[in-house]
């Protein structure tokens, strides 16, 4: 992605709205309703969700399946595994646009809504050719956010050679197979999601915030790292490369323990534009990075400046046997806090915010996607891991930023005792805990004009038919997987 084509976009100035990164500065008037939006459920498909006790002011609708026809584009499939989106302003017409990751197949999907939210018309910028890996979370880079765009930064995640794509929301799908928009400068590594700050935090610089799934250790262990690209703005290709590290040099993620605040700072990874990912992956522990268990997402608080370099991101845990923590790791799963240093993004603190190992199997488990308002972090939970001790489904939690209270919000909807329910969604009869996960979940308030108002993408894996195989159109998957992306109203921010 050439930068003069970033630049000549930006002087567009499109209304847009960030993507999984749910990035939202809330300066709209929050009385301000748009009339014409209907959330009226148009899809045939129940939403796969529901409120958790004391949430019950929810109202969920579902807006777009894999079993749905849209008017326009009869033979479009919503392909499985919503993952990382974005949704913006279409600036050619009324309504809007939705982009979205479709993990397993390697696509981007790309939906047209009209403007009262109904969706008509999609198509893919990206199919299993061009997108090269998994790809996975992803965030919608902007003009008016962060200072360029608008581009879908997408994150490709099958191994240590994958790279962050750069892809232009309003371009063609017949260039859905090129595989030349990847975005070298960004690094080689197993990513999950690349995320810009807004412009506002470090004026006149692009800071992106990479989470690392997989990193450099032994063959049964995962190491990830939390990777910062930074160059002047809107410049994807000559900035610098660096990882996260204690400034004691301490490399032990179960070091870092509730209630306690450590020195960082980032560490330049010299010439990493031209490394393989093997290299890069020595080297992030050569330089002494701290080994987190898989980092699979980052947000940024919304509000200030001073909140936007408020960070927040996640390691989802592990353990290869299903019972037993790996030495030094988390399990379970946590969330940490990473507060910027005003003046240097080099430099900050880091704390952790949530302990999923504190609460084997109630708590937090496999925390994957985040969402981050001004005031709560929204943390969707993969799940499927399947681990022996644990005791519920996929999640969506709510916590606090201000009382650090984490509740569950919202649960998948499984209903494993109802007959007719499972002979339609679960085909394959695997519904352990966490048989379902969630994709992204992004705060669409702003960009429609109704305040409190969210989309969630599910996997629902074991809803399965052939008609939902070679959604993209390039041949190359034959995965039968279904997906779904709901609206949530009254959501607090």
């Amino acid at each position: 992605m050439k930068i003069n084509f970033l630049k000549s976009v930006a002087l567009l100035g499109f209304v847009i709205l960030s993507a999984i990164s749910c990035q939202d500065d809330d300066n709209n008037d929050p009385n301000k309703v748009n009339a014409d939006i209907d959330f009226t459920t148009h899809s045939k498909i129940p939403a796969f969700v529901y409120a958790m006790s004391g949430f019950e002011d929810l109202k969920i609708s579902t807006l777009i399946t894999s079993a749905d026809v849209l008017p326009e584009s009869p033979t479009f499939v919503y392909g499985a595994q919503p993952d990382g989106a974005g949704i913006m302003r279409n600036p050619n017409g009324e309504g809007y646009i939705m982009i979205t990751n479709h993990e397993i197949v390697q696509s981007v999907s790309r939906v047209y809504l009209d403007k009262t939210f109904k969706p008509v018309k999609g198509d893919y910028l990206v199919d299993a050719i061009g997108g090269l890996t998994r790809l996975c979370s992803a965030t919608l880079a902007t003009p008016e956010i962060h200072g360029f765009g608008p581009i879908f930064l997408t994150a490709g995640e099958s191994g240590q050679e994958s790279m962050v794509h750069g892809i232009n929301p309003l371009g063609s799908s017949a260039d859905k197979s090129k595989t030349d928009r990847v975005l070298p400068a960004l690094g080689k590594a197993s990513m999950e999601n690349a995320v810009p700050l807004p412009k506002e935090a470090y004026p006149g610089k692009t800071v992106i915030l990479i989470g690392e799934d997989q990193s450099y250790a032994p063959s049964h262990v995962s190491a990830g790292q939390l990777i910062m690209y930074m160059s002047t703005t809107g410049d994807l290709s000559n900035g610098k490369l660096y990882a996260l590290k204690r400034t004691d040099g301490n490399q032990v993620e179960t070091s870092i323990t509730l209630n306690n605040s450590y020195p960082v700072s980032f560490v330049e990874i010299p010439n990493a534009k031209n490394l393989t990912g093997a290299v890069i992956n020595t080297t992030v522990n050569s330089l002494g990075a701290i080994r987190f268990s898989r980092v699979e997402d980052v947000d940024y608080r919304k509000g200030s400046a001073s909140n936007n370099r408020e960070v927040y991101f996640t390691a989802t845990g592990q353990s290869p046997d299903y019972n037993t923590p790996v030495e030094g790791y988390t399990m379970w799963g946590r969330v940490y806090k990473l507060k910027m240093d005003a003046n240097d993004p080099l430099k900050g603190t880091l704390e952790l915010a949530v302990e999923g190992d504190s609460t084997p199997g109630t708590g937090i488990i496999n925390p994957d996607n985040l969402c981050v308002t001004e005031n709560y972090v929204y943390i969707q939970e993969d799940g499927d891991s399947y681990y022996t001790n644990a005791k519920h489904d996929s999640y969506i939690w709510q916590y606090n930023i201000g009382t650090k209270q984490n509740k569950p919000w919202l649960n998948m909807n499984h209903k494993r005792t109802d007959v007719a329910w499972n002979d339609l969604y679960n085909q394959t009869g695997q519904m352990k805990f966490g048989s379902w996960e969630f994709g992204a979940m992004q705060d669409i308030s702003d960009i429609i004009g109704v305040p409190d108002t969210f989309t969630v993408n599910i996997h629902p894996h074991t809803w399965q038919s052939d008609k939902f195989k070679n959604a993209d159109g390039s041949g190359v998957s034959d995965i039968k997987e279904g997906g779904q992306t709901v609206i949530i109203r009254n959501a607090q921010r």
